[in-house]
């Protein structure tokens, strides 16, 4: 990408220049785009860039997604005549989470007190209930359950870089977008990897803490690319493997 696009965020950019390209006619209005692959490999991106950048378009009213297809081309113009507005990217807030709350999770270990741990277990349990009502109340005994984790840690900087990443999860448009997208795959969230989350808070064992907090975002990661696959699958199980060693790379 371009020195003078740096101010804007990387999937910004792509949407962008995707946008333009479909201005021109390039491709025209019900034909298909190149795949993800290809596009990452144009842009020199990341593959949840491009993801992040569709998701971006498809708010505009530009391309419209079949899952097991591809995506295609749907209006030459923006809804409204100019694009909506963007936010954070739902992929690369992920991989903020993931650094940030893997380090409060282990903070928060030395920490612990038994009255913090049993509200943990009762937010699980919150969310394993709700699972089967209402994934919406369970999202939210998901943000809960991340709060009282850094909140344990009684570190006033870290509480505010999380709620702000929640915030930001909350505010953006391309999340929002993402998680109406999610919910219809079925997506909802892991009790098994929340409770092993507490079982590490638990023994006070920051390393660990650290690790299944980690685990927990990196499969929470695969799950939504899974979720808004749109290739063939022969390709997004290929796919799919690349971008979990990418992310599997940098937990370590």
């Amino acid at each position: 990408m371009s020195a003078k696009s740096e101010t804007k965020r990387l999937y910004e950019q792509v949407a962008e220049a995707l946008a333009a390209r479909i201005a021109a006619g390039e491709p025209r209005v019900g034909e298909r785009l190149p795949s993800e692959r290809d596009l990452a490999q144009t842009f020199g991106v990341s593959r949840p860039t491009v993801r992040e950048a569709v998701i971006a378009l498809e708010l505009d009213g530009l391309v419209e997604v079949k899952m097991g297809s591809g995506v295609y081309v749907r209006a030459k113009r923006p809804t409204g005549g100019k694009a909506g507005e963007t936010d954070i990217g739902p992929f690369e807030l992920l991989e903020a989470r993931r650094a940030v709350e893997g380090e409060a999770c282990a903070m928060a270990a030395l920490r612990m007190t038994p009255d913090t741990i049993a509200q943990l277990r009762a937010l699980v349990d919150e969310m394993e209930d709700e699972n089967a009502r209402d994934v919406v109340m369970s999202e939210d005994a998901d943000r809960r359950f991340h709060m009282v984790i850094v909140e344990a840690t009684q570190n006033s900087a870290m509480i505010q870089a999380v709620r702000g990443l929640w915030d930001a999860r909350s505010r953006s448009p391309q999340h929002q977008f993402l998680s109406q997208k999610v919910r219809a795959a079925g997506v909802k969230p892991r009790i098994n990897e929340h409770a092993a989350i507490v079982e590490a808070l638990n023994m006070r064992d920051p390393a660990a803490a650290r690790a299944a907090m980690r685990d927990h975002l990196t499969r929470v990661i695969e799950s939504l690319l899974e979720a808004t696959e749109t290739e063939a699958m022969e390709e997004a199980r290929a796919r799919i493997a690349q971008q979990r060693e990418r992310y599997a790379a940098t937990t370590h």
